[in-house]
């Protein structure tokens, strides 16, 4: 485990190698904007999440005719990463299949996560390389936790469309079939606790594709994610950071058969095809 740091005139970033985890992004002021991990709250920064996002029924599913325990979020962010190629801006992190894998997901893959510097902007890019003989069935998400200091209730979210915000609520870590739409005639959100209490916010479908931490009316940071179709937001209650995910996927429905390939949001990947998508940090 070592800190790979980057940097330009702008803005510094750390990520760790265990995880490929970011777990700094700091402005030429000092000022970090990504949560300090302290577990009385929650002891991690930006955790990827592969080979699924959220959790399966029981942690568990079938695949030829064989049960599999693959827990929350999948094991790529307690896996160390291979660096594999590194700049001043820019850094690349690897994990590929081994033994371990494959006793709880028997498909044979390459996960590789680029780190690059643009300006103020901190782009994280992920490649996902099918290296087995047959389509892998897969789910990707981000998990970045922001800073709050001071007051939580200063800061609100602004949307970049006006629209109806409809979320699903989760049931015992399960997506549920009850929805939700926060009350609100614009594109800003305040931020309140009780806004989480039934935990994380899951946003199936948005016409935004990025998202503004405000704090008492002045934009801070933009999370772009032109690429993901689903979002999630979520912080635990009375702690001062947000999440802000991008994903490809989601957590089980409560009405999963256990199957990976009939999974409600899952990602086919063909045979030796490469699937590639990212996001972005801006700081504003």
């Amino acid at each position: 485990m070592s800190i790979i740091s980057l940097s330009n005139d702008v803005i510094s970033a750390q990520i760790n190698t265990l995880g490929a985890e970011l777990c700094s992004l700091k402005n030429t002021e000092n000022k970090d904007f990504i949560w300090e991990g302290d577990p009385a709250y929650w002891g991690k920064h930006s955790p990827v999440l592969f080979p699924i996002v959220g959790t399966l029924k029981n942690n568990t599913y079938t695949h030829n005719n064989k049960e599999y325990i693959l827990t929350r979020h999948g094991f790529a962010r307690d896996m160390e990463f291979e660096l594999v190629d590194q700049t001043a801006t820019t850094a690349t992190f690897s994990i590929q299949s081994n033994s371990t894998t494959l006793a709880s997901y028997p498909f044979q893959f390459e996960l590789q996560i680029q780190y690059t510097l643009f300006h103020s902007t901190l782009e994280i890019a992920y490649k996902v390389i099918n290296k087995d003989n047959s389509a892998i069935p897969f789910s990707i998400g981000a998990h970045p936790a922001f800073a709050l200091p001071g007051n939580f209730e200063n800061y609100s979210l602004e949307f970049e469309k006006v629209e109806p915000l409809e979320y699903t609520l989760l049931e015992n870590d399960l997506v549920s079939t009850q929805t939700e739409t926060i009350a609100t005639n614009s594109n800003f959100v305040p931020l309140t606790h009780k806004l989480f209490e039934r935990d994380a916010l899951i946003f199936k479908k948005l016409q935004s594709k990025s998202l503004t931490i405000v704090e008492k009316k002045i934009p801070r940071l933009k999370v772009h994610f032109e690429d993901f179709p689903n979002l999630g937001i979520w912080t635990k209650v009375g702690a001062p950071f947000i999440c802000i995910e991008p994903w490809f996927g989601y957590s089980d429905t409560t009405e999963s058969n256990g199957n990976l390939f009939e999974k409600e949001g899952i990602v086919i990947l063909k045979s030796k095809d490469t699937f590639q998508t990212k996001f972005s940090i801006e700081i504003l």
